[in-house]
This record gives C-alpha cells, structure tokens and sequence, in this order.
C-alpha cells in the first residue's frame, strides 16, 4: 500500500475561515494509508513547500494531497515542488477545499465535513494513480499570426525579431485593421497613420515575417508545436509581383462602389487600394464590383497597365505551412446599427458610428478633415453623441461594457469642437469610465475647459424632425426630459466579435465566452493563453480594449510563443486517454465524439487508437465508449467509483 502524505492549507482565512482545519488534519491522521498528515498557514509559500519537501524525504512517502485552493492554481506548483525531491509529480494531488468547499459554504460544521469527504475522496483517487511521464514532443519553431490590425503586427514583429519565422495572415486586402481608420488616437491626440504605418511597413519588410494579405485560415490540423494550418489565398487578379501601384487603372475603371474602408462614405473603383498608406501597397480587383470576370466584360485596366499585372485567369490558392504555435488576434467589429431600432435602424444618413466619424475627422478621408453631414454636406452646428449605444443594455443588446467608447467619443467631441468652433456637442452618458494612464485628465479637459456638454442619461429615441433630427432623452441628474435638435447625431455602438470570427473559433476548436470573444485559460494567471495548448490571445479578439491594451496584450502573447520556442522541446501533459485493445469492439462511436481529432481506427486491427499529442484529456470518449475500452490516465473508472463511495460514505 502506499505511503500517503496530506498536508491542509489554511490559505490565511480563505479556508481556515470556514473549515475547521485542525479537525481535517485530525480525521484524515486516521484515513488508512495516510501516513503522514498537517497543515500549515499558507502552503503554497517557500516554507511550506519546503515543509512537504521534507515530509517526503522523512517520512519515504509514495504519494501526496495538499488540501487547498483550486488544482489550475497551484497544482503545479506542488508537483515541481515533490519532482525537486524525487517523487512523481503524477503522485501529487490536490483537493480542492476552497472553490468547492469554504467558498461556498457559511456553516463551519458543515464546511468542515465537507472539506474531509473531498480529500478522502482524493486520496482514494491517488491510491490508484501510475507514475506517469510527460510525453516528448519537437517542434517546429515557426508561428502563425491570424490578423493584421494592431495587435497581430505587434505580435508578428515582436516574434520576428527574436529570430523565428512569422506568417503573418490577414483577411483583407492591406494590414492596419481599425487602427488604419482612425484620426487621432487618445489621450495624446497622436496621428494614427503616424504611428501605425511604420510598424507596417517594417511588417512588409522583415526577412523573418511572411505577409498573406487577402487571405483566410480555413483549416488548422495537427497539434501544439506541429500545427498543419491551410491558408486559402484569393485571387487580387493583379500580380503581387508586378504592380507598382501607378494608379493608372484607377483612371480607367467605368465601376465606382461605396469604400467599406470609408465606411460608406466615400467611393472606390472595382479595382482599388483600400487607403493610401495600404502594404501591401497593391491593387485588388473586387470581382463582386467588376463588370464582369466570368466571362471577362471589361479590359481596361488591364490595356493602360505598363507592368502587365493584371492577370484575369488568378485562381483561389491554398497553401500549406508547418507552424508551432498560433496567436489568434482577429480584432472586433461595431455593433450594425441596423440592430438599434431606437436610433433609426441605421436608415438615416447623419446617423453615424464612431468609424464613420473617425473618416470624417481624418485628413486622408473622404472631406479630407471636414466634418459635414453626410446628407447634404453641410457643416453640422449641433451633434449629438450617445455612448452606450447598445452595450451595457442587457435586455436588448450587449450586456457588457465596450470598454473603450467613453474616451473616443470625448475625443470625438474634442476634435468636433476644434474644427467647428460655433459648434455645439452634447454628451448623452450612463457612466464616464477612464481607466487608463492620462485618461481621467483628457476626459477633464473635455468636459469643463473645450465647451463640451455632458448629460447623465439615456436616449430614448432619435427620430428626423424636418432638416434635423430630433434626440429624446433624459438628464437623470435634474430629472428633466432633454430634447434637442441635431444635425448630425453620432453612436458610440459596441463592439461584437469580428465578422466570421465564430466560425474561425469554432474551426480551431477555441473556447468562448457567452457574448463570443474568446475565453482566455485563467483570466489572472494566463490573461494571453488559450485554453488549447499552443494558441495565444491578443487584442480585441478576446474582449473589448483599447490601443495601448491591445498593444501590451500582443507582446506578451508573442512573449510565450518565444518562451515556448526557447525551449528544446516541448512537453505534453500524460494526462490522456488510453485504449484497451482486448475490450475495444471498433464500433468507432468514440472517433466522432473527440472534439481534437486525436482519435483514429486502425483497419488492421479493427481497433481505435489515440494519438496521445492530440489528445487533451477531456474525457470526451470515455463517456462515449459503450464497452468500457477507452479509460483516462489517473482519472480511470475504478478510480472515480472509489471516489464517489467516500463521498457517499459508503
């Protein structure tokens, strides 16, 4: 029989508070098979690591169980601890008697009873436990970056520049995401494109970066360290290689279309560059625009083309590439308007989102910095802005903040103010939130030294009023109703998942959270990690942020693909399912069942079997397995019967 240790943590009052330790140390002294058992203040600290370290060695133990806070915290922590003096980190248990135990329960009497019954039922799991190995694995050190805008430049140049190779792959035609369309940035009032297209342009230049502008992952196979990813390339229909971005096919081209980069409100040609600081700096032909490719209807830009680039036969491309890890940052989009029925539906021209201000405001926009309504042109004398414009709204829209409207619309205003001196704006706000190294001082000097008028309230509905439009609102703090006439009225709608992220998500078997975004491993202790070993979060795609967030996100994303690449080779956790050959009837029900494709059928044998570096343990197949064959390591079914009888009391 083994000889089992149990050391109980008080964790300060965190447990102690609630479950009588000393009487679990006193219970559990006299559990057959322990043979060693005390508890100490804070277990996890130096002493009291060294405490089971000597306990180990003294006392010749085969196994141990630290009674404490969650396993995703500290359950490393003490494996380390018992591998450093010879025992298998795999004979290391921990019971979880905070969570589950002292957390949730006011009652000691009860708390304490409970906490026994958890680690006896551990300690029954621990008898049953094999030493186990970490399995090997190589890898190749080569990431994969999906997203163009802030954050996965960020992250692509900062890999890029510790020495390993980066595929850079970005849906639309240029990199620059959000970020490229915006005017100035808060709270320092910087020019995006100033600070942006030099990060960009080092992008199209690094010997370690390779750029697949216009291109989409649409499938990721493989596992931690040896991901095989398909990248669907689309056709420019202009050779990358060949066009120098001379604009004389712009002169020629007959189709003129709303520019999604000017969010409507300019126009661009069916062949195009999204904006001028765009890398690739190349031309695309929208082939959904053109007047016709299949058959060819029109050849014009293709005549005036000295370099000869234009190529009609271009053909969808996938490509093949071997990566070690994936940062995922695929960044947001803005609530539609069209959701909002209480401002318009988006139907009314001078009801605008925060982008669209964004263009007005930029000299490289379609009224090169003038702000004018899009209506009819004119310079608007009142707008309103309304922040909150779907989010915070549980029952009807987005139940959580956005994060980052609070400042851009009192930018918006700032800026507003500045080009329109005899303008008017007014503020309509839930709650002002600044959290942000200078945001508390920028949003001061919006509201009591640039003449921008704050009211505390809801809009209730905007509607056309003539000329005008009509804003209902309320001023919560005077308890009067608020009615103004705008000229232009602009939403700080929140910001959603971007669109086609949902399907990405659920290609790369990535977790989300309720609203979409993806879920993050522990949300302290692992902010940048996945939950699926080898991707890696940055920016938006994980929650709403704003620039400087996004930006410290990314590096510390491309900090553990480096940490991870440092290293000679990787380790993935025994923990995983096993197949017995004898008790297998090859009925295959557990293939469709594993959520990682880590299991296989061998027609040889008529048997499945597991490919152990897929696998991660979910447990997925073992509750499929009609005949009992499939079991988990450590976690077997004998294991979770013994269990369940002492908590039972059986």
């Amino acid at each position: 029989m083994k000889r089992i240790g149990v050391f109980v943590c008080g964790c300060g009052i965190n447990i102690a508070k609630t479950v009588d330790v000393k009487k679990v140390v006193e219970e559990i002294g006299h559990y057959p098979g322990v043979v060693y058992a005390t508890d100490y203040q804070y277990m996890c600290s130096d002493p009291g690591q060294k405490m089971i370290q000597e306990a180990i060695e003294r006392e010749h133990l085969d196994g141990i169980i630290v009674a404490a806070c969650s396993p995703t915290l500290h359950e490393f922590t003490f494996r380390r601890a018992s591998e450093a003096v010879g025992l298998n980190p795999y004979q290391c248990e921990i019971a979880n008697i905070r969570e589950q135990c002292s957390w949730v329960h006011q009652d000691k009497e009860i708390a304490t009873a409970k906490a026994i019954k958890i680690t006896k039922s551990i300690i029954e799991k621990e008898r049953l436990n094999d030493s186990l190995s970490p399995i090997s694995v190589f890898m190749t050190r080569r990431a994969l970056v999906i997203g163009g805008g802030i954050a996965g430049i960020q992250a692509a140049l900062d890999i890029a520049d510790s020495g390993y190779e980066v595929i850079l792959v970005e849906k639309e035609p240029s990199i620059g995401g959000h970020m490229a369309q915006l005017s100035e940035t808060f709270p320092t009032l910087d020019c995006s494109q100033c600070i942006l297209t030099p990060k960009m342009v080092e992008i199209s230049h690094h010997p370690k970066i390779k750029l697949l502008a216009y291109s989409e992952v649409v499938n990721v196979g493989g596992y931690v360290g040896n991901f095989n990813v398909k990248i669907l390339k689309k056709p420019r229909y202009v050779k990358e290689d060949l066009c120098n971005n001379c604009g004389e096919c712009f002169k020629v081209c007959p189709v003129v279309v709303p520019n999604e980069f000017e969010r409507g409100l300019g126009s661009r040609y069916a062949i195009y560059i999204p904006f001028p600081q765009a890398v690739p700096s190349i031309c695309t032909i929208d082939a959904d625009a053109c007047l016709g490719l299949f058959p060819l209807a029109c050849n014009k830009c293709k005549e005036v083309c000295e370099p000869n680039a234009v190529d009609y036969d271009m053909k969808p491309e996938i490509i093949e590439e071997t990566v070690g890890a994936i940062v995922v940052a695929t960044g947001y989009d803005l609530l539609p308007s069209e959701e909002l029925k209480e401002y318009g539906n988006g139907r009314n021209p001078d009801i605008i989102d925060g982008l669209h201000f964004e263009r007005l405001l930029s000299a490289s926009g379609p009224t090169q910095g003038v702000i004018r309504r899009p209506s009819d042109g004119k310079v608007p004398k009142e707008v309103v802005f309304v922040q909150c414009a779907g989010s915070r709204d549980p029952e009807k829209h987005l139940p959580y903040c956005s994060k980052f409207c609070c400042m851009y619309t009192a930018k918006h205003a700032l800026l507003y103010k500045h080009r329109v001196p005899d303008g008017q704006p007014y503020i309509f706000y839930i709650d002002v939130r600044t959290a942000g190294k200078g945001y508390e001082e920028f949003y001061h000097r919006v509201s009591e030294q640039e003449g921008v008028v704050y009211l505390r309230g809801k809009v209730s509905k905007i509607f056309q009023d003539g000329d005008g439009l009509m804003v209902w609102g309320v001023d919560t703090l005077t308890g009067k109703k608020v009615e103004i006439t705008a000229d232009m009225v602009v939403l700080a709608t929140g910001a959603v998942p971007a669109e086609g992220s949902k399907k990405l998500f659920a290609n790369l078997k990535l977790a989300c959270d309720e609203n979409g975004f993806l879920s993050e491993a522990h949300p302290k202790l692992r902010p940048v990690e996945s939950l699926t070993p080898g991707f890696f979060l940055a920016g938006a795609a994980q929650g709403p942020r704003d620039i400087p967030e996004t930006v410290a996100q990314a590096g510390g994303a491309a900090s553990k693909v480096i940490g991870m690449f440092s290293q000679e080779m990787l380790l993935h956790d025994p923990i995983v399912a096993v197949v017995d050959e004898n008790l297998c009837s090859g009925c295959k029900i557990c293939i469709s069942a594993c959520p990682y494709d880590a299991r296989e059928f061998d027609e040889e044998k008529n048997i499945v079997r597991v490919n152990e570096l897929l696998c991660e343990g979910c447990g997925a197949c073992v509750a499929a397995c009609p005949s009992g064959a499939t079991q988990q390591q450590n976690i077997t079914d004998d294991q979770i019967r013994e269990m369940v009888k002492v908590v039972l009391g059986e």
